[in-house]
């Protein structure tokens, strides 16, 4: 028998995957899980913010200092765990950051104050949380899928606002029934059930299990592994793409996409709506409306990202979110108005990913740029933090969120300006390996 007739031992294990050469959705369906758990985990803290004031006594600032922690290391972890990805592969990081997810979340169950509120919610939840964020959706689409990567893009970034969606109502309810500690059980629990799916059900890239890449006419080349120090990478890539305006502009509307989404809306919206005799409930049933029209905006914006200019479509995304957050203040707080804003706001939540990553893969290659997109995160979730922090100072200092609100709707203009300054031409720094 000729050697190009034998069959080598990758290629006989398809064999057993389900779906053969569409094995890719199977992958992006274990990982839109495990993103949605990291989502659900990072919006609980806006359950938690009322009830952890009655049980403690502690001030909303405490509180919300403690989840702006959470955020930020939720996007400065994920450079580092792109880098340390390549280093020491996909499945090992995700196992290993859902394993601290679960850890972290269920020892706060024992917490007595605020250190170590700080300790479970913010610092190691956050570490953990950050390694399964939208870095890990970029380097699963990169790996996976030659073609389609803005509707698969947008399909993985819409789960966090699945996350909300399933987890916010839920947990909730939770709290009225039982208190805290039922829900931090709950998110524990979520996150330690996928260990042993993404250990059975992820291989570390297509040729693992002899497959291309979907929509690949060819064999993807073997990947040369990884060598060096991944931290050292991660912040040598992060030297190299400063030099570039590109990474800038994408840092700045991050930023401000951060601090108009998970850091205002995602933590202070019930506590905002409860300044307006709207319970906790029906304010977290607010937020999972959000998520659901989320879930077909940012799948949506992943299908546009294919076809038109990322940087079009960021400038309306932005001015869409900064006339809603203008408006939302003035509105009477009716059932229509909030709504409307639900809808609206909700359609491009996070529908600035797919043109963000579109743009990063252009700009510095589809090898670098799932960690260069990590930086860019980090600025999101810095912008995230500052508004958490922000926002409960303005509502302590001032009795209210009118100017937190204001405040942040300008920002969405601004955003939507700088991203039509956004450069298209491709850049070839020296960037490093992990």
């Amino acid at each position: 028998m000729p050697p190009s007739s034998i069959q080598p031992a990758s290629v006989q294990s398809v064999s057993r995957r389900p779906f053969g050469p569409n094995y890719a959705f199977v992958v992006v369906a274990v990982i839109f899980l495990a993103l949605l758990a990291a989502a659900g985990l990072r919006s609980t803290p806006g359950v938690l913010m009322l009830p952890l004031q009655k049980a403690f006594g502690w001030d909303v600032s405490v509180i919300s200092s403690s989840a702006a922690i959470g955020i930020f290391l939720y996007g400065l972890a994920g450079p580092f765990a792109a880098a340390v990805m390549q280093r020491f592969g996909i499945r090992r990081t995700v196992l290993g950051a859902l394993a601290l997810m679960s850890a972290s979340t269920g020892a706060s169950y024992f917490m007595t104050a605020p250190w170590q509120l700080f300790l479970t919610w913010g610092l190691l939840s956050g570490i953990g949380s950050g390694a399964v964020a939208n870095v890990l959706g970029a380097t699963i689409v990169n790996r996976w899928f030659t073609t389609n990567r803005g509707l698969v893009m947008g399909l993985l970034t819409a789960s966090t606002a699945t996350g909300t969606l399933i987890f916010m109502p839920g947990l909730a309810a939770l709290v009225e029934w039982g208190g805290w500690k039922p829900v931090v059980l709950t998110v524990a629990a979520c996150c330690a059930a996928l260990i042993p799916l993404v250990y059975v059900l992820v291989p570390e890239r297509p040729a693992s299990v002899g497959l291309r890449s979907y929509g690949s006419a060819h064999d993807d080349a073997p990947a040369a592994p990884a060598q060096g120090n991944p931290f050292v990478a991660a912040i040598s890539n992060l030297v190299r793409a400063a030099k570039t305006p590109t990474f800038w502009f994408l840092f700045a509307t991050f930023f401000i996409c951060g601090f108009t989404t998970n850091g205002l809306v995602g933590t202070h919206l019930i506590a905002f709506c409860g300044d307006h005799g709207i319970f906790e409930v029906q304010a977290a049933s607010l937020l999972a409306l959000m998520g659901f029209f989320d879930l077909f905006g940012t799948t949506l914006s992943g299908w546009l990202t294919d076809r038109f200019d990322p940087r079009k479509l960021l400038f309306f995304y932005y001015g869409l979110r900064g006339l809603s957050l203008i408006y939302l203040p003035y509105s009477d707080f009716s059932l229509v108005s909030l709504t409307v804003f639900a809808a609206f706001y909700g359609l491009d939540w996070i529908a600035t990913v797919p043109p963000t990553v579109r743009i990063a893969n252009e700009t510095f290659g589809d090898k670098n740029a799932p960690l260069i997109f990590g930086w860019v995160v980090a600025g999101h979730q810095l912008g995230a933090a500052s508004a958490t922090v922000f926002a409960g100072f303005m509502r302590s200092a001032q009795g209210d969120y009118l100017q937190a609100f204001m405040i942040a709707g300008a920002t969405g203009i601004v955003a939507a300006l700088l991203s039509l300054r956004i450069g298209r031409r491709p850049v070839q720094p020296a960037l490093a390996t992990a």
